[in-house]
């Protein structure tokens, strides 16, 4: 028997690392697989796991995994009701976006923050790529800051081709498990060989055409960047489907919604066409930005039909 933690996943192979850095590769025992579990890998990466070793085989069954203090999950696809577990375990994510090539859309930000909210797990917001904003992009940029520092959640600014703000973001991640997450071409790849010495991970250009990014991690991985700290490397998504979070809690997951609601007429107020809504009235006057409410309300219809034709 050994304990360890997993740091890559290929879908059917896990590689585990234990107490004394050894690796293993591993399967999973099939009740795993049976258990009921919806999600399409019940194994994820940052999961603590209790393994087998086989030595006549060369090869680790994974037997038991360790109950997780929180984790990250999106849709498999669009219109699945199945989920993928991103990762396990964390200490913080990391969204890394773009103002532009490609462009990284508040719809996909808010996503994100409302299942780390969900999961109780700190995000820090990093805009990369400044080294290219002139003139609107920068307006873009601020905006984009003061949007979501207003409501509580931390950014930084970085170039990695420039070296801008690395070693501040270098600090930020020490002694945590940090998951990095963004859309493809934001330049996840690049900045975990900039923070990891001799780290050569595989990156691509920007599509000239359609200036947006392609796939180049295929399988997420955790990487050791020294003691106590890992960075989780996960292929780019183009969406973030959010599972398990019914319309009358997905307000709690957006702060400001969430601390205006108490004013409203009704307990149990949706936030959509309900009289007397605080709400509603503080989009009205712009207290609440009218940009994070209609995420909230695509957010909601993507996941209560009822509400589709309200």
């Amino acid at each position: 028997m050994g304990k360890g933690i997993v740091i890559r996943s290929t879908g059917s192979w896990y590689s585990v690392e234990d107490e004394n850095g050894q690796i293993f590769n591993c399967r999973i025992k099939g009740k795993l697989r049976l258990s009921g579990i919806k999600a399409t890998n019940p194994v994820a990466i940052g999961d603590e796991v209790i393994f087998e070793v086989d030595e006549k085989l060369n090869q680790s069954v994974i037997n038991t995994i360790v109950q997780r203090k929180n984790y990250i999950i999106r849709k498999a696809s669009k219109l699945s009701k199945q989920y993928q577990i991103i990762a396990s375990n964390l200490d913080l994510a990391v969204i890394l976006i773009t103002i532009k090539e490609p462009v990284t859309y508040t719809e996909f930000i808010d996503r994100f923050l409302v299942t780390a909210e969900a999961y109780n797990i700190p995000v820090l917001i990093v805009i990369n790529k400044i080294d290219i904003y002139t003139g609107d992009d920068i307006k873009k940029m601020e905006a984009i800051r003061y949007l979501y520092n207003s409501v509580g959640y931390e950014t930084l600014e970085i170039s990695i081709k420039q070296s801008i703000n690395i070693e501040n973001f270098r600090e930020i991640i020490q002694n945590k498990k940090v998951l990095l997450t963004g859309n493809s071409g934001s330049g996840k790849s690049s900045l975990i060989n900039k923070i990891i010495p001799g780290k050569k991970l595989k990156t691509n250009q920007i599509s000239a055409y359609h200036k947006k990014g392609q796939h180049t991690t295929t399988f997420p991985e955790m990487f050791k960047v020294g003691d106590n700290t890992y960075l989780i490397d996960t292929p780019g998504i183009k969406s973030f489907g959010i599972i398990d979070i019914g319309a009358e809690e997905l307000f709690h997951y957006f702060p400001e919604i969430f601390k205006i609601s108490h004013n409203c007429r009704y307990n149990n107020c949706i936030h959509v066409n309900e009289p007397d809504c605080a709400v509603r009235e503080s989009v009205a006057q712009s207290i609440i930005s009218a940009e994070r409410y209609e995420n909230y309300l695509k957010i909601l219809y993507d996941n209560n039909e009822k509400y589709r034709t309200m």
